[in-house]
């Protein structure tokens, strides 16, 4: 389960964050390309949107669900 002590800092504010467990498998960033993008520098990924609609939560949360590390989290804020 992602931690949100350890989000990465380049979230944008709201439900969905990644945390410092991502490997960059790029499985977020192929499931919900609108939300999930990856910081070159880090080689990690981040969210770069918050879902606003039942459609893009339910793709968000596709990804969460996926991600092999579970570095992704919906207890943001």
């Amino acid at each position: 389960m992602a931690d949100i002590d350890e989000k990465n800092e380049k979230n944008v504010p709201g439900k969905f964050y990644v945390d410092s467990n991502c490997i960059d498998c790029d499985l977020c960033r192929e499931t919900a390309p609108d939300f999930f993008v990856r910081d070159d520098d880090e080689g990690v990924s981040y969210v770069c949107k918050q879902p606003t609609s039942d459609e893009e939560v339910a793709k968000c949360t596709e990804a969460m669900e996926g991600c092999p590390v579970q570095a992704i989290g919906d207890d943001g804020e």
